[in-house]
């Protein structure tokens, strides 16, 4: 399945998790436990050891897998290893993708995430001025690349992403670093008005942690939902507390569903769209 076609049939649930956090085998049954929950795409985040995208959850995410031995070598053994039927993503940094392999550049890493199945690249670091060694090596491959459209992102440098942009287009919700809210952002109406001339799948990430916040979400009119840090905060509960594997992951998979539920309430409540003649 491409990443598109997760789209197909209503709104996508895209959940994120950091592998390897906070061992290999919990990580391998919470990764797992997303896709019993709802996930129609799962984000797999690639630790690097300069996360600047990201707030203190998935910070503190990215230094416990780190510290339990995670590497690229590693990470592609892991995707290896899930037993998950539903596309995946690859979060991560762009220094990663670049040295890789013997020689730099993109390609041999790009070329061996696709042989152990990943289907696409989220990487928060790379201006898609900077994009087309990148988007070249993955075409080659097949696989999607992944860009984050921001609230303040307009004009040429819009129009740059979406010219590169394959699969679907994260749709940042607010301004700053990655974080579970309370709250909805005013500006995800607006972004996703912006960005209505592009035919590509406008998924919203960025402080959705709950159903409720998915309904809403869904409902203004993005065609899929975007959770990390909720997902992970409860990774790293578990972890603080020393609960077993699978009841962190029977919570997970809860929550999970809660979102993938709120994701489907919401598209059931759009207005319909005017006929087109």
């Amino acid at each position: 399945m491409s990443l598109e076609d997760a789209f197909a049939d209503g709104p996508a649930f895209i959940p994120y998790l950091a592998a390897g956090d906070p061992g290999y085998e919990s990580s391998l049954a919470y990764v797992e436990a997303l896709e019993r929950g709802g996930a129609d795409i799962i984000e797999l985040g690639l630790p690097f050891s300069e996360p600047v995208a990201e707030g203190p959850t998935i910070q503190n995410a990215v230094v416990r897998s780190l510290e339990n031995g995670m590497t690229p070598p590693r990470f592609f053994e892991f995707v290896e290893d899930l037993d998950v039927s539903v596309p995946l993503v690859c979060m991560t940094y762009y220094n990663l993708i670049y040295r890789y392999g013997d020689d730099p550049g993109p390609r041999p890493f790009v070329e061996k995430a696709a042989a152990v199945g990943i289907e696409g690249f989220v990487v928060p670091d790379l201006p898609a001025e900077e994009a087309d060694p990148l988007r070249e090596a993955c075409d080659e491959f097949g696989l999607d690349l992944v860009f984050i459209v921001a609230p303040t992102t307009r004009g040429e440098r819009l129009d740059r992403i979406m010219e590169q942009v394959s699969g679907y287009v994260y749709v940042q919700a607010r301004l700053g670093t990655t974080g579970a809210q309370t709250s909805v952002s005013d500006q995800t109406s607006s972004s996703l008005d912006r960005l209505g001339e592009y035919d590509v799948p406008k998924a919203v990430g960025f402080g959705i942690s709950s159903g409720d916040h998915a309904e809403r979400i869904v409902r203004s009119g993005a065609d899929g939902i975007i959770v990390g840090s909720a997902l992970v905060d409860i990774v790293a509960t578990g972890y603080e507390h020393g609960d077993d594997a699978e009841t962190v992951a029977d919570r997970i998979e809860t929550l999970a569903r809660e979102l993938d539920e709120g994701a489907r309430a919401g598209a059931s409540q759009r207005p319909p769209h005017p006929e087109r003649t």
